[in-house]
């Protein structure tokens, strides 16, 4: 899997958290060949928007995230949960609070949506455990992969198409990472939108990361 084949898609998504392993994929990206004007970033900030006080991310990661975005020339879009990680741990008879995303509008300006808010009441009140069971684990599955996928379903650039939504797992993270595969459906595929998730930077070391951070002289 290359350049080649990314660029048959009619866009392709970077999720960047703002680690190593997100600015990997983004310059791995390049690397292949793939053009800049293909990509867009897309940052789901896991304490609820940038106005919400810092919880579980460093105060930094979202003006990073904008900064790496402007010096490589891509736009980057940013998605939360209302609420928050914190918000969803205490959550107590209550239905899941909305999530919100952004989007490109005229001149520029983003378009902020919000979808859900409504469900039935339910209770978490119980931190993350550590496991490959997302509802046990349920920080990644609430508050970046479905929030990732309402990315997807709130803009309509994404009613349909074939795009590639490019994540930075590696396998020598863990032995469930180690498993993964390098490519396959994203759940926001369909009939209309076509979506592939692509892992590019899989089989990279970490020194191979920061190899590459430090060819393209990123700190």
């Amino acid at each position: 899997i290359g350049g080649a084949w990314a660029s048959t898609f009619d866009r392709v998504i970077v999720a960047d958290s703002g680690g190593k392993d997100s600015e990997g994929c983004i310059l791995r990206l390049l690397d292949l060949g793939v053009p800049a004007s293909m990509m867009e970033l897309w940052h789901h900030d896991v304490d609820g928007g940038a106005e919400a006080p810092r919880f579980m991310d460093w105060p930094i990661t979202g003006g990073y995230t904008q900064a790496i975005a402007d010096a490589l020339g891509i736009p980057l879009y940013f998605s939360w949960k209302d609420g928050g990680f914190k918000g969803e741990m205490y959550r107590n008879a209550a239905p899941t609070r909305p999530t919100f995303t952004e989007r490109p509008g005229y001149g520029g300006l983003k378009v902020l949506e919000h979808t859900g808010g409504n469900g039935p009441d339910g209770t978490r009140m119980r931190w993350p455990a550590i496991s490959n069971d997302l509802d046990v684990r349920w920080c990644s599955a609430y508050l970046k992969i479905d929030v990732g996928s309402k990315m997807f379903t709130n803009d309509p650039r994404y009613t349909r198409g074939r795009f590639l939504f490019v994540t930075g797992e590696r396998r020598q993270e863990s032995a469930g990472r180690a498993k993964y595969a390098e490519a396959e459906y994203h759940r926001a595929h369909g009939v209309k939108r076509e979506v592939i998730q692509w892992r590019p930077v899989i089989d990279f070391t970490e020194a191979e990361i920061w190899a590459l951070i430090g060819k393209y002289q990123i700190s």
